[in-house]
């Protein structure tokens, strides 16, 4: 049982993320707090909470994923409730940052999405947020409140380890922009890496150019931050197998799985696709290939620390 010495806790969940709330309310021994997310006729959201938190230490769980405007809007209008209802300190639990892609100016005249969720998260009263493997860490910058970006690597890794590494595995990075996660994957394992040179003609189109390490008669196991609509994954693994891999295994954080992911990982070379539970899955999207780990025990851990003002920088060890 959390020991509760700085006053109140309590856990509240968005309709997006009942699942791993519940999950982490067990882990801390804790009932999940009562509150209806519903609709309007009209399609508004209406929020309504079921006790009182006067003075308590408040942490929202939902994570912003597809449909990411609906669940983004859900999560603002429970903070502001939360707030209007005089809560003590709110915490935005997102386990997956939607709009956090959208974090700079690629092209005249587009917008910084993450930049705007950020204010409006910061304006409608969150006083800390608590994310995982945010897509670029500099996004922590566009908020002027704590920002706890927790990582899925070492879950991951953990996972991994309990079935033994194989002295023939490989870490392969699928672009440039995951390198420093597959090299510390690398590192903890004393393991090879290589990575995939690629280039994007446009956005969820990618093409391969060259693969960085060798990777013949090699099981790769290949680790990104998502997987969206699985094209830089699949095409990655079918590049180090026709290089002369044995065997592909994919891992990552957020399972996003868009458009047509099911279907490219279904028919791929992967042999199997481990992901974490930062959004839940749709029984639609469950396959055998799949595989899902829980990081509620991390989030219960951070939530903790976070709650009794100890350092939460012990889970980046």
């Amino acid at each position: 049982m959390l020991n509760q010495t700085h006053g109140s806790i309590k856990i509240f969940a968005g309709n997006a993320s009942k699942k791993l709330a519940q999950a982490i309310c067990n882990q801390l021994d804790l009932p999940l707090g009562q509150m209806d997310v519903a609709r309007f006729s009209d399609g508004e959201t209406s929020v309504s909470i079921k006790e009182t938190v006067r003075g308590c230490d408040v942490f929202i769980i939902q994570s912003t994923c597809s449909p990411t405007n609906e669940n983004l809007m859900d999560l603002l209008i429970i903070i502001d409730a939360m707030k209007r209802a005089s809560a003590g300190r709110i915490t935005a639990v997102i386990p997956y940052f939607g709009y956090a892609r959208q974090d700079r100016k690629a092209r005249a005249r587009d917008p910084i999405s993450a930049k705007l969720v950020a204010d409006l998260l910061q304006t409608a009263g969150v006083n800390r947020v608590l994310t995982m493997d945010l897509h670029s860490t500099q996004l922590q910058g566009f908020f002027d409140i704590p920002v706890d970006n927790l990582m899925g690597m070492p879950v991951l890794a953990r996972h991994f380890s309990t079935f033994g590494i194989p002295d023939d595995m490989i870490i392969v990075s699928p672009d440039m922009g995951s390198v420093s996660r597959a090299r510390a994957l690398a590192t903890k394992f004393n393991l090879p890496m290589a990575i995939i040179d690629k280039r994007r003609p446009k956005p969820n189109v990618m093409e391969v150019m060259n693969i960085i390490g060798d990777v013949k008669g090699k099981r790769c196991l290949m680790i990104d931050d998502m997987i969206d609509t699985a094209g830089t994954i699949c095409q990655g693994a079918q590049a180090v197998m026709d290089n002369g891999a044995t065997e592909v295994i994919a891992c990552c954080t957020h399972a996003v799985l868009s458009g047509p992911a099911i279907e490219r990982l279904q028919n791929s070379v992967l042999s199997k696709v481990v992901v974490l539970d930062t959004i839940e899955l749709p029984e639609s999207k469950k396959i055998d290939k799949i595989e899902v780990v829980t990081i509620s025990h991390l989030f219960a851990e951070a939530i903790e620390r976070v709650y009794t003002d100890l350092p939460v920088s012990k889970l980046y060890e």
